[in-house]
């Protein structure tokens, strides 16, 4: 049988833990009941009272219901902090799940008004909540994160108050912020006074899934060129161009925007002509056409997607000297003697280019540009060294190092081009230069282009430079990052279209002439 409980006298405790714990006698075992939650622990005196002030660290009916006794100074700055000790458990509190746990801290700051104002001592469930979707949809996280067992720990002693969220939950969250956004950029398209472009173009997921990006392009009030994805559709493999066409003008009624679309390009898609045909067809026949010329001028053609493929069938007429030239290159980097003949080779016909012999990516042209024109610099390194390596068998002959010079050249200016246009798309409106002065630039590019490898153009100086814009060859399909690629498609669509928006309204905060750093904040009633 139970012996019966007795509560003793905490007065005579020294400790002030006490005060928050009532110490009762069952027999000859002493247990402390918290006075809030009513939890029991150890209370013999041999074990301390370090496991008392842990638990009402994270006690929550406790935290939930302090109040910060602080005073607000003018000027000065007080801090209530709580001092954790060294922790020593007994048989029962190591049945315990622990943690440790730090209590936030509570100061006072002096405001540019003069007054104490208190820094939020109360806990936003909610708005915590929503703070973490936010986060995984700006950078790109996996949902599964938040049951991950270390994002668990890393939460519980950072914020004890906080309820972890389950995968559903925070979803839910995801799909929340999605609609909030999504009415912003709805009512942005409503109020827009001009036209709308519209791009699209095909990504793929995990398992070769199929995904369909539209985004729209229009100028805004400042005149800033604006982009948003409206829809990030998963379509089937085997889709035809009526399918097509019916879901991009379905897109189209729910956004409302038909009435102001004024053209459209595909990025990559072999069949595009015949969907944009059935799209401005269809526009055409609706009640009110607002397309400008009737349609005529409805069909862009993505000038990138266009370049590439003229760079593509270049390539494709000395694709037999591209291999050996990556054969080559393959023998030269196969070992650390093959380099060191090979730079050898190089000292003796005086070749002294800084750069290094590299493999191209066969999937992007631009790449097998520069593996070319870094190739051609060192071919007479390359045609010697079979004098010296007899296992090198690969060398191209010299017609084929002239036909590699002559498409090399001819890929130069497909790639001037692309620099031109990424210059002019990243740069601001100018000043309304007439066609003469554009003719005028031409000239001078032909004069520079003509006057002999001694005279470095802007392009020769600016691909010295580490860095390439990588967007402007990004005409091919992209790649959906698996995290996403196994969630549903009405997620994957909320993910990526609110990624999109987060991230082009924090771009206009930083090239905003406020320097505010940018709070998104989120009705959370």
């Amino acid at each position: 049988m139970e012996d019966e409980a007795v509560l003793v006298d905490s007065s005579r405790l020294k400790s002030v833990v006490w005060k928050d714990f009532d110490r009762i006698r069952f027999g000859d075992t002493c247990v402390a009941v918290c006075k809030h939650c009513q939890k029991r622990l150890s209370g013999s005196s041999t074990s301390g009272t370090s496991h008392l002030r842990n638990h009402l660290v994270r006690c929550r009916r406790k935290l939930n219901h302090d109040t910060v006794p602080l005073v607000a100074t003018k000027g000065k700055k007080k801090e209530a902090t709580v001092a954790i000790a060294a922790v020593s458990f007994d048989q029962e509190q190591q049945k315990e799940e622990v943690a440790n746990l730090v209590q936030p801290q509570y100061e006072y700051t002096h405001s540019n008004y003069g007054t104490g104002n208190l820094v939020s001592s109360n806990f936003d469930q909610k708005r915590s909540r929503f703070d973490l979707a936010r986060m995984i949809i700006l950078h790109g996280y996996p949902l599964q994160m938040v049951e991950d067992v270390g994002f668990k720990i890393f939460v519980r002693n950072l914020q004890p108050l906080f309820e972890l969220v389950t995968f559903d939950g925070v979803e839910g969250d995801c799909m929340q912020i999605y609609h909030k956004e999504k009415q912003k950029v709805s009512d942005l398209l409503d109020k827009l006074p001009g036209k709308i472009s519209l791009s699209a173009d095909m990504w793929t997921g995990k398992g070769d899934a199929k995904y369909l990006c539209l985004t729209a392009h229009c100028i805004d009030d400042e005149w800033q060129l604006k982009k948003k994805i409206l829809n990030f559709l998963l379509v089937d493999p085997s889709h035809t161009e009526d399918m097509l066409s019916d879901v991009i003008m379905m897109s189209l009624m729910e956004w409302d925007i038909d009435r102001k679309l004024f053209s459209m390009t595909f990025d990559s898609c072999p069949t595009y002509d015949n969907i944009i045909c059935k799209i401005r067809d269809q526009l055409r026949l609706s009640q009110n056409n607002f397309l400008i010329c009737d349609g005529q001028l409805f069909e862009v053609r993505c000038a990138a997607n266009l370049i590439m493929h003229m760079a593509q069938d270049a390539l494709a007429t000395i694709s037999e000297v591209t291999d050996k030239i990556r054969e080559s290159i393959r023998h030269v980097k196969s070992s650390q003697g093959t380099q060191e003949k090979f730079n050898e080779m190089a000292r003796l016909v005086g070749i002294n280019s800084q750069k290094c012999l590299f493999l191209d990516n066969p999937l992007q042209w631009n790449s097998t540009y520069f593996m070319l024109d870094t190739a051609l610099e060192f071919k007479d390194a390359l045609s010697l060294l079979p004098e010296h390596d007899p296992v090198y068998t690969t060398c191209p002959s010299y017609e084929e190092w002239d036909r590699a010079s002559a498409i090399a050249s001819y890929l130069k200016l497909l790639i001037e081009a692309l620099y031109n246009g990424h210059l002019a798309t990243d740069g601001q409106v100018g000043d309304g230069s007439d066609s003469r002065d554009r003719l005028i630039g031409f000239d001078r590019f032909l004069h520079e282009t003509s006057q002999g490898p001694n005279i470095k153009s802007d392009l020769d100086k600016y691909l010295e430079e580490p860095l390439f814009p990588h967007s402007a060859f990004d005409v091919g399909d992209r790649v959906l990052h698996p995290y996403w690629s196994l969630l549903r498609s009405n997620t994957v669509q909320a993910l990526m279209c609110a990624q999109d928006w987060m991230q082009n309204e924090s771009e206009d905060a930083k090239t905003s002439a406020n320097t505010t750093p940018l709070a998104i904040c989120y009705d959370t009633s």
